[in-house]
């Protein structure tokens, strides 16, 4: 009877293990496969007694479903978190696991765990995972039989412009007009840090030293308009799939893109990429790594325990080699040294070894009031694309947006000629609150 009820106790024991599952809540949909094939079962092969299921759910419908399932106690036991205020916001509200202390944390650079920390940087509350990089591919083939080379500086960028349009061949330019994002991050914020010359210009603009009306700011702008007459014949029709599309067949010479977009091109097309080029040659190039994804342990998970060995994982060596050569365009945020081997992958990061990088600009503290500093920006840019809105308007009324509610810029005075290409950077504030 007692070796009867050892066995059925060790079963139990056994059942109960098997039994503990993790949900993965996710917004990278076309990297289910990947997860479910590569990455989970590399983990489980270590614990063996937790399974792990990942539930994804597209981009757009994440933010606002998290929220509501959070709320409702319906959450994933894990989230993928988005970087900066959005995943501060629900810290705040008590959903997020305080990961300061995670075995594995001291593998990441401050500014990598700075998009997961409160204001202060007391308390981490999620895992940085991976970061993405913004720049500009072109056609190797389209390049070679024009007799072209990357550009480097502005004057290079637009006479390569020039000499594809010219030949009336090739689309010069592949760029999503009709959708704003695209004009503001792949646009705007690709080539602007080397005009306001990166978290110099960035953190002067959180603190009140500068103004967005200031001119490094608005060249960003007059150098977009620019851009009208490489962009195709009817920029406003111009959609993500179509950019996406021309470039992928060959049909355009250049396409402003963001590392995720590699495995869109792998394969399909002969293709190289190169950072956004700076005022001349010499000068000091500043290129956008944003910090993207991060994994957080949801507070009402049943499962915690379980949930923090996943989340260690994640924190190796092992793991950020597997995901970043799994995933090409998306870089681990940890200090571990690994080879990539996507040649244009590798290529992007390499910028970090000779240019300084920086964040979008309204990731942090500027879109945290109304009007949204990001979604604003996305619309004056594509205005100013378009040819509706001049270079000047649109800088003043992203100013005006900020003028309203955020208490820095409410009573800032210029000071971006002692600021921005300054070698000293001013302090983010430790708090920063929306006007009365």
């Amino acid at each position: 009877m007692w070796k009867f009820m050892s066995a059925l106790l060790a079963w139990g024991i056994c059942f109960s293990a098997v039994a503990e599952e993790l949900v993965l809540e996710t917004w990278r949909v076309d990297d289910e496969v990947l997860w479910k094939e590569r990455f989970l079962p590399r983990f489980q092969a270590k614990y063996p007694d937790i399974t792990v299921r990942l539930q994804p759910i597209r981009s757009a419908e994440y933010d606002q479903g998290l929220s509501k399932r959070l709320a409702a106690g319906s959450a994933g036991d894990l989230i993928t978190c988005r970087p900066y205020d959005q995943s501060l916001q629900v810290f705040k509200q008590g959903h997020l696991v305080d990961l300061t202390d995670l075995p594995g944390m001291e593998n990441f650079p401050s500014f990598a765990k700075a998009a997961w920390q409160t204001d202060t940087g007391a308390q981490t509350f999620c895992l940085p995972i991976a970061s993405v990089i913004q720049g500009f591919y072109f056609n190797i083939d389209i390049f070679k039989q024009l007799g072209l080379t990357p550009p480097k500086t502005r004057a290079e960028f637009f006479a390569v412009l020039e000499k594809v349009k010219q030949d009336g061949r090739y689309l010069p330019l592949a760029f999503a007009a009709h959708d704003s994002w695209v004009v503001s991050e792949l646009g705007y914020q690709n080539i602007g840090p080397n005009y306001w010359h990166g978290e110099d210009g960035r953190q002067a603009l959180v603190n009140g030293q500068a103004r967005f009306t200031d001119s490094p700011y608005v060249d960003v702008f007059k150098e977009l308009s620019r851009w009208t007459p490489y962009i195709g014949a009817n920029p406003a029709e111009a959609t993500e799939t179509k950019a996406v599309d021309a470039f992928a067949t060959g049909k355009a010479a250049m396409i402003v893109a963001g590392s995720w977009a590699i495995t869109q091109f792998t394969g399909k097309v002969n293709f190289g990429a190169f950072p956004p080029p700076v005022a001349k040659a010499g000068d000091a190039c500043y290129f956008t790594d944003h910090t993207d994804m991060g994994i957080g342990i949801n507070t009402a998970s049943k499962h915690k325990e379980a949930a923090m060995k996943l989340v260690e994982w994640m924190a190796s060596a092992e793991f950020a080699e597997l995901f970043s050569n799994s995933v090409p365009g998306f870089f681990s945020l940890s200090n571990h040294f690994f080879e990539l081997k996507d040649p244009v992958a590798s290529t992007m990061m390499g910028w970090r070894d000779t240019c300084d990088s920086t964040i979008r600009l309204g990731a942090q503290f500027l879109s945290r009031g109304q009007p949204s500093f990001t979604d604003g920006l996305a619309e004056v840019t594509q205005a100013v694309v378009l040819g509706k809105m001049t270079p000047e308007a649109a800088a003043e009324q992203t100013q005006q947006g900020l003028n309203t509610w955020y208490a820095p810029q409410m009573s800032s005075k210029s000071e971006s000629s002692s600021v921005i290409g300054s070698t000293t950077t001013p302090d983010i504030p430790s708090e920063i609150s929306a006007a009365p």
